[in-house]
């Protein structure tokens, strides 16, 4: 039976109710005496509580399905309003949770697209640093070097401070290069692209190290690139706003094949704060190899970050 008739047929049973009372043998004086009142308005009171009871039942699973809407968020996918309630009730939740898996699968090619650009003009801009402004630095280090040799002592120092101050933005782009394309990945594989992250974190302030455990599973292309990411995301986070001393970076098999990363440090913690764009982006890339992102507080302080990449998705076949 539909909704729509439920509730007409117990609004129509109450009136029916109503009615039979007042052709029944109860009477109603004028003034109404005490006990018709009290008879009255027990009857009132009985068909309202009947009223409100029924429709409480009746559509406790559009409130469920009004707080599942309320909390869907396509970042943290799987959690679905259990199909329950007669009739068109379940067909309305069972057309939700279809238009959430649609919605979650689109949002996940999409990402996907998105992601993919961004890489490749990343690794555009990486190759165009690399070889365009960092040769044409070099080229400028060398003529600087060449001219000091040949310059007065008055003008020399002068242009070894120019050369000190070319060198630190030779640096710097080479620096920029790295963290938007990493060589160390594609060359050496995660481990040693892990360990050269933390080092590259590695500050008078902030102490980052890499743990690797031993006989790990092997990892696509793919997954390593968002474990990569995931953790070059943690350690900006950690660098930027967690005021920490200590950061380390874990990478440990799971017992079902799969392959865990944890981001730990030792700072303030990300308390009530909302999640900006890094924790966004790492959900999105956690949800390109369905792997689970999780962020909480550490055993000692600080925030935990870990990705827990699955064996149907993270290994090579």
């Amino acid at each position: 039976m539909s909704l729509y008739w439920r509730i007409l047929l117990l609004n129509a049973a109450v009136l029916v109710v109503a009615v039979l009372l007042l052709l029944g043998p109860v009477t109603v004086s004028t003034p109404v005496l005490l006990g018709e009142a009290l008879v009255l308005g027990a009857g009132l009171i009985a068909m309202l509580v009947a009223n409100a009871v029924l429709l409480r039942i009746g559509l406790a699973p559009l409130q469920r399905l009004i707080r599942a809407m309320t909390t869907a968020d396509l970042l943290r996918p799987g959690s679905r309003p259990a199909v329950t309630g007669p009739g068109e009730m379940a067909e309305l939740i069972t057309t939700f949770n279809m238009m959430l898996d649609r919605l979650e699968a689109e949002r996940a090619a999409s990402s996907a697209r998105v992601l993919s650009a961004q890489e490749a003009e990343r690794h555009r801009i990486a190759q165009e640093l690399h070889d365009e402004i960092g040769q044409t630095l070099t080229a400028v280090l060398l003529q600087l070097k060449h001219s000091a040799d040949q310059a007065p002592a008055a003008v020399r120092d002068e242009l070894s401070q120019v050369q000190e101050a070319t060198r630190a933005s030779l640096d710097e782009i080479r620096r920029i290069a790295r963290r938007l394309r990493p060589g160390v990945l594609e060359e050496l594989g995660l481990h040693s692209a892990l360990r050269s992250l933390a080092a590259e974190f590695t500050t008078p302030g902030l102490s980052a190290r890499a743990y690797i455990s031993p006989g790990l599973p092997p990892q696509s292309e793919e997954t390593e690139l968002v474990l990569y990411r995931v953790a070059q995301e943690g350690l900006t986070n950690v660098a930027r706003h967690a005021g920490a001393r200590r950061a380390e970076i874990h990478l440990s098999g799971r017992p079902a094949g799969g392959i865990g990363l944890l981001i730990r440090d030792n700072g303030q913690g990300i308390g009530h704060a909302p999640e900006g764009a890094g924790i966004r982006g790492m959900r999105e890339r956690a949800l390109l190899i369905g792997a689970d992102l999780t962020i909480r507080p550490g055993p000692s302080g600080g925030t935990d970050v870990r990705l827990d990449v699955p064996a149907t998705k993270g290994s090579r076949r």
